[in-house]
Formats: C-alpha cells, structure tokens, sequence
C-alpha cells in the first residue's frame, strides 16, 4: 500500500520490493498497481519487482509495464531471460537462488555472471506446493556464506530475518545486504515497531 512504501522509505530502507502475480502471500500485486505504487518511490530508492515470470518476452513487457528499477527473479529461469532484460530494460537483474542444500553453491556461481546480483533465499520449490519466498523461516547460513565468499557479485540475505537473530545473520554470512519480510509484519501487515526495532538492530 502507499502507506507500507512510506513506512519502509521512512525507516531508511533502500529499496521497496513489490510482489508480483504468480507469487505467494497476501502482499501481491497486479502490473498496473505495483505501477502505481512504483511511483511513489522516491529517487533514491530503489523499486524491485519480485516476479515468477521465465518468458523473455513477458519478463520484458512486465519491467517496463511496471517502471521498476529492478526485477528479482524469484525462481530459475533460461538464460534468454537475463539476455532480454539486459538488451530491452534498464533494470538490475537480482537472481533468487533458494537455499535448500549444497546444491545451491553451484546454482547460484552458475547464475552470477548473468545478473547483477545474487539474493538466497527459503523458498522450497521441490514437491507438490512450491513456496518462492516469504517463509519466515531461515535456512543454512554456513552455505550462504560459501556463496559470498566464492561469488562475483554482491549477494542479498534473506529468509527469516528478524530484530532477534539479523546480528548472528550478519555476522555468519557477510552479506552485502539483507532482505526481509515477515519478519516485520503481524497479519501479513507491515509494522513500525518491528521495522524500527529491526533496523536498529541490523545498523548498531
């Protein structure tokens, strides 16, 4: 909402993530609201789109429909992707890679080269109800940490992230920065107290 973008830009978030169809949770939004809201991201925040999209094509006409700044790529998607955001938009390319073992390392040193960076996450895409994001729950920091250490591109932490526990993640994973969600909310909204309390503890 116009109210939640404000909460985040007042609390000193740099960037603003809108969740696109196709995705899970309460908090998404179709192409022409989040382009509406997208608009009232001041300048020097960035306005993410979280987006399930895998067509070159429809990925394409998604970004520039929307106005984001950049598009997190929620799931694997074919090269063509990145090649048609690169080559059509002017967006920085975040790739999600879901960190449900070791496997993730190579998923996501594969990926890097292409985007601009790299945002591990909780999601569980194996079995009959894959979730993409917005678990609550954390995951392997130890793997996370491999994936800073060997990757070419900045690296985004997120998955569980609380006031409680964001020292421990920062610590344990050197990320370059962190991304959060439920960890902030209460009935799936937004809430100052939390958002303060984790800012605080994220930044001090």
């Amino acid at each position: 909402s116009p109210e939640e973008v404000a909460m985040g830009v007042r609390a000193g978030a740099d960037a603003v993530g809108f969740v696109g169809l196709g995705l899970s949770g309460p908090e998404v939004r179709d192409d022409d609201t989040i382009a509406r809201l997208v608009r009232r991201v001041p300048p020097a925040v960035d306005a993410w789109l979280l987006t399930r999209v895998d067509k070159p094509d429809a990925l394409v006409t998604q970004i520039l429909r929307t106005g984001v700044t950049t598009v997190q790529l929620c799931d694997a998607v074919p090269t063509a992707c990145w090649e048609a955001i690169r080559a059509q938009t002017s967006a920085r390319i975040v790739q999600v890679v879901h960190v449900q073992g070791p496997a993730a390392i190579d998923e996501a040193l594969a990926a890097a080269p292409h985007v601009d960076a790299l945002l591990l996450d909780s999601g569980t895409t194996d079995g009959p109800t894959p979730v993409y994001g917005g678990t609550g729950a954390t995951h392997d920091w130890s793997i996370s940490a491999e994936i800073v250490r060997r990757a070419s591109v900045p690296v985004w932490l997120a998955g569980g992230l609380r006031a409680n526990n964001v020292r421990q993640a920062i610590a344990t994973v050197q990320p370059f920065g962190l991304d959060l969600c439920s960890g902030v909310r209460t009935n799936h909204l937004l809430q100052a107290d939390k958002l303060a309390a984790f800012m605080h503890a994220a930044t001090t």
